[in-house]
């Protein structure tokens, strides 16, 4: 590692070491919610958030070489996604590269310092991987836009200041036209959110039910009807390195401690255990190596395109093999809750295998991407559309 960034990874270590991360892992509620803002502040006022930012934005300018080490060192610190996300990865870059000036001093510094949360409304209930396919229609009248439809499975919108919104603005163009991006405020009258349950028992995600909101038309990111082009810039920024290499750790992490818990339990003694371990240790590093792949080919400038397809479904896969394995090979008790004082290592395991299954469909269903492989990278024939 050049010195230059092994001086970044020992000043954000030792940051961490003085600065230990809260001991929540997710908003379910608005206190935690405050919590989690509270740490984006502390992480803020030592400029440790939107380190890839660009330094004129407030940002570090940091190298994706630095970012891959940001979120290492996160990861290692135990420390929890930050409440406002959303903001920091989505909508800085979209407002980087298609906003106003005047959204950009207006929004950018409030999202640093996590006095704007935001959450993204793209997913619809009848439109999930097909995204063209939204519904939700904004109508102009005057200097507003009245947004009526309904999202889907939108992070922290309970806690959220701000939505970034894609709608509907020209009903009779093609399904990829007709399309654009709002600024929607979550807080305006007609924004009704439900939290949607989860089989961990948290409620991280949210059902927003749309009636007659207005948003003002100076809220309008990039062009009008072009929001399909604009939304390529928030995608491929969720899609970006950064949520690998984090899961990367995360799952470097929990395999070292899978193998702790078996040599606590005495559970490493027969083949078929030493074969499920061994399996999930070389799936781990496999991952590791697809990363450090990615990483060195976008340092150099090149494209990923259609090829991060494949990372994220060997993640996927990967992921969900290694929670059954652990509850495999760990026995009844890594099934039982955190509740129960029996369950081991504090029930993490039951909820790794239960918070894994949703790896196969975040981010791009295993489906979809088995497509992509199949059309973009092997020249196969397309899939019939119905559109």
């Amino acid at each position: 590692m050049p010195a230059h960034d092994q001086q970044f990874r020992d000043e954000l270590r030792s940051w961490l070491i003085e600065h230990p991360p809260p001991d929540v892992d997710i908003a379910g509620t608005r206190e935690e919610a405050e919590v989690l803002r509270e740490w984006q502040r502390t992480l803020h006022a030592a400029r440790w958030v939107g380190i890839h930012w660009p330094v004129e934005y407030c940002g570090r300018g940091a190298s994706l070489a630095q970012v891959a080490v940001y979120n290492e060192e996160l990861a290692r610190a135990d420390a929890p996604p930050l409440l406002g996300r959303a903001g920091v990865s989505l909508v800085g870059p979209t407002l980087m590269a298609h906003g106003t000036e005047e959204q950009r001093l207006r929004w950018m510094p409030r999202i640093l310092s996590g006095d704007d949360v935001w959450c993204q409304l793209f997913s619809e209930p009848d439109a999930g991987s097909d995204l063209a396919g939204l519904s939700t229609r904004a109508e102009k009248r005057g200097g507003v836009y009245r947004v009526t439809g309904q999202k889907v499975w939108s992070s922290y919108a309970r806690f959220a200041d701000w939505g970034i919104a894609l709608v509907r603005t020209d009903p009779s163009a093609p399904s990829h036209k007709g399309i654009s991006m709002l600024a929607l405020p979550m807080t305006a009258k007609g924004v009704e959110i439900r939290p949607l349950r989860q089989m961990t028992g948290e409620s991280e995600f949210n059902e927003v039910f749309l009636d007659e909101v207005e948003v003002p038309v100076e809220h309008l990111i990039g062009p009008e009807n072009e929001g399909w082009r604009v939304a390529g810039t928030t995608l491929a920024n969720e899609r970006g390195a950064s949520f690998v290499w984090k899961e990367q750790v995360l799952h470097q992490i929990a395999i070292d401690l899978l193998l702790q818990a078996c040599q606590r339990t005495g559970r490493r003694g027969d083949p078929l255990t030493r074969q499920r371990l061994a399996t999930s240790w070389i799936e781990v590093e496999i991952f590791r190596l697809h990363n450090q792949r990615t990483l060195t080919r976008l340092e150099r400038g090149e494209e990923i395109g259609p090829e991060s397809s494949l990372v994220k479904l060997f993640w996927a896969g990967m992921s969900q093999r290694l929670y059954e394995a652990a509850v495999a090979v760990l026995g009844p008790d890594a099934l039982l809750l955190p509740t129960d004082e029996h369950a081991v290592d504090g029930g993490r395991w039951v909820l790794g295998l239960l918070a894994s299954r949703a790896a196969s469909i975040m981010g791009g269903t295993n489906e979809i991407q088995r497509n992509v492989i199949g059309e973009r990278l092997l020249g196969l024939p397309r899939e019939p559309r119905t559109r």
